[in-house]
């Protein structure tokens, strides 16, 4: 049996506020994703995007509803079985890069092969990075590096662990033009062979080169678009520029 590589199945999340008020910042999702897909979510900020994209992967449970990653509810699995589904599955972009600071360029890359006993193939690394233009030392350490280039530190980390599912928070947010471009065609080449790629952007002119998009408003999927278009992108949103 086939599964799909995500499925969202009503989907809710609130968060407590204080002893008298919560917030409902997603209500009722249902979407699936299938391998080989490249789907991007957009909205306005504090629309539900990140918060989607941490429930989708296991990293925040839901209020109410069901994920479905290959077939498997993450939340229901012990703490063992969760490590090794996203060892062998899930990759995450953070948009905060999440790198450890006391490692060097090459070992946070090398972080999810070493945790699953895989080879460092250093040779490879060297070149995915100059494909991204990477321009410091593989052994200098992440403290000392851009913004930019330690988001290219975190995007390689993803590409390289090979994962069956990437989700992407903002991937090229912190990146120039140019190097925007190659890295969405990095993540557009995982897709094509067969990975499953969910990329949370602001980036109007890349969403519309994904295969789907998703436009989250107030909490919901407003609009779920297939080979978007930037003006169909735009009017979906209802505005010119947004965040």
């Amino acid at each position: 049996m086939t599964h799909s590589a995500l499925s969202v199945s009503h989907l809710s999340k609130d968060f407590q506020i204080d002893q008298h008020k919560t917030i409902s910042v997603l209500k009722d999702i249902s979407f699936e994703a299938q391998y080989g897909e490249f789907i991007s979510i957009l909205g306005i900020s504090g629309s539900g995007k990140s918060t989607l994209l941490k429930c989708m992967s296991s990293l925040l449970i839901p209020s109410s509803g069901a994920i479905c990653i290959n077939g498997v509810n993450p939340y229901k699995l012990r703490n063992s079985q969760l490590a090794k589904l996203r060892r062998n599955h899930i990759a995450f972009i953070f948009q905060s890069y999440n790198l450890l600071p006391a490692l060097p360029v090459l070992e946070n890359i090398a972080l999810p092969l070493r945790l699953s006993h895989r080879p460092v193939p250093v040779a490879t690394i060297r070149n995915l990075l100059s494909q991204m233009k990477f321009q410091a030392d593989i052994h200098a350490f992440v403290k000392h590096l851009s913004g930019g280039e330690q988001q290219k530190v975190a995007i390689a980390r993803a590409i390289l662990s090979d994962s069956s599912i990437v989700f992407a928070d903002e991937p090229t947010g912190a990146l120039d033009s140019g190097s925007r471009q190659v890295i969405f065609t990095l993540l557009k080449q995982l897709a094509q062979k067969g990975k499953c790629v969910l990329m949370v952007t602001h980036d109007i002119e890349l969403a519309s080169q994904t295969d789907r998009a998703l436009i989250l408003k107030d909490g919901q999927i407003a609009h779920d678009i297939d080979s978007p278009s930037p003006d169909v992108l735009y009017q979906a949103l209802g505005i010119s520029t947004f965040d």
